[in-house]
């Protein structure tokens, strides 16, 4: 279902933004120009997604839970980005009504599907969310930090020592079978990244070791190689001696971000090497051809047009943690300049099609539109424009820094009275 986006006006507060059409990007003036472009890019976003302030919405078929998380992940950097908050009470509404019983992100409306991954990318939201102290208007659920932490102790209690000498299992229930065998690096990679925010955000040395813990065994049992290639995972059941050697360009960046996160935290160099490596391996993400060098591509599938609904959202996550890093590494930013730069001016041109006019492809080296368009093409989009003002905005916060802030700062999205939230349908 193809849900239209609203008409009505921006909310009293908000930063004034004028839209702009993708394809008139100029990265060089952030004032109007990309600023102008995320809000385009947003509101194409957010048109496949039909929640409100008052009420969470599943995503349309055929996509899972875990890209609501991973939606909101990117909405909460276009509203810190951007300083536009019209979709604030959006995505405040669908992080508490997500947050589950235990307050810890396990939805028992997804109990059977939901996988240690699809946890953690909640987990990315929730814990941005704390780093920017981003209003929880709720005080009968935890703040973000606490919620963040609950995740965390979900997670290890299922670090799983039956085989490989450790790891988390890609899935979480025996009723979904698909995955219990499997340890993947996007969900031991969830933990390793949000066990160094938390040791980042808190000082708790508990979870720093946790974070080391997780990036020993990757490299132990070589998901993550000398190089700095992250490959996909391996089998349980052949004590991990089957790494898969595909990569996707999402699994590096959370390894990648993680790393980052601790090169701040720790000021020890090999964090700032660990993140180097990453994104110099992350190199064989982009130019997919001799004309078409330094554009970013999924190489696992879309030169043969068989990226599934998850896989043509993954660069988007690419561009929003290589962009975070960047600001604790800042070495790390010569790599955009030459690499990001001129994957955007190839965007912009993708972005021309749809309804709208405005509406992103998936090839973005066609350096046009490709006629295929959907909620994972946008997400890329706007992370790979927005994340061009991350080094105008606060970074995060941590420590006594972090507070629950209660109030929004602007007077609602819709226009209307402030809303309480009363009544949370926790999923």
């Amino acid at each position: 279902m193809r849900f239209f986006k609203s008409t009505r006006p921006a909310a009293a507060g908000a930063a004034i933004i004028a839209a702009l059409a993708p394809k008139d990007l100029n990265i060089n003036d952030t004032a109007a120009s990309i600023r102008g472009v995320a809000k385009t890019i947003a509101a194409d976003t957010m048109a496949y997604y039909s929640g409100t302030a008052d009420r969470f919405e599943e995503l349309p078929q055929p996509h899972y839970w875990w890209q609501a998380g991973a939606l909101m992940g990117g909405m909460l950097d276009y509203s810190h980005y951007t300083g536009d908050k019209s979709y604030d009470r959006i995505i405040a509404r669908a992080l508490l009504d997500q947050v589950g019983p235990e307050f810890d992100y396990m939805s028992p409306a997804h109990f059977g599907q939901e996988g240690n991954d699809d946890q953690a990318f909640w987990g990315f939201a929730v814990m941005s969310a704390a780093e920017r102290n981003f209003p929880q208007p709720d005080e009968t659920v935890p703040s973000w930090l606490e919620m963040g932490a609950n995740l965390w102790n979900s997670q290890i209690r299922r670090w799983n020592t039956s085989a490989c000498g450790g790891g988390l299992l890609w899935q979480i229930f025996p009723d979904n079978p698909n995955g219990l065998d499997y340890r993947n690096t996007v969900s031991n990679g969830g933990l390793f990244q949000i066990s160094a925010r938390l040791a980042r955000a808190t000082g708790n040395d508990t979870y720093l070791e946790w974070a080391e813990k997780v990036w020993d065994w990757t490299e132990a049992v070589g998901m993550i190689d000398a190089d700095g290639n992250v490959y996909d995972g391996a089998s349980s059941s052949k004590n991990c001696t089957d790494t898969n050697p595909v990569t996707f360009s999402y699994s590096a960046a959370i390894y990648l971000y993680g790393a980052a996160v601790l090169a701040n935290h720790t000021d020890d160099p090999k964090w700032t090497e660990r993140a180097e490596r990453i994104l110099n391996a992350g190199r064989s993400f982009f130019s997919p051809f001799e004309n078409a060098t330094n554009i970013m591509y999924e190489h696992a599938c879309e030169q043969v047009f068989t990226c599934n609904q998850d896989m043509r959202s993954f660069k988007g996550y690419f561009s929003r943690f290589t962009y975070a890093a960047s600001v604790f590494v800042p070495s790390l930013r010569p790599v955009i300049e030459e690499l990001w730069h001129p994957t955007l001016r190839a965007l912009a041109a993708s972005c021309t099609g749809g309804e709208t006019g405005t509406q992103c492809g998936q090839h973005w080296y066609w350096q046009a539109f490709d006629g295929m368009t959907g909620l994972g093409e946008e997400m890329c989009a706007l992370e790979t424009v927005q994340g061009l003002l991350v080094y105008e905005a606060t970074p995060p916060l941590r420590g006594d820094e972090i507070k629950t802030v209660r109030k929004f700062t602007d007077s609602g999205s819709s226009g209307k009275r402030r809303r309480r939230y009363e009544g949370l349908r926790r999923g």
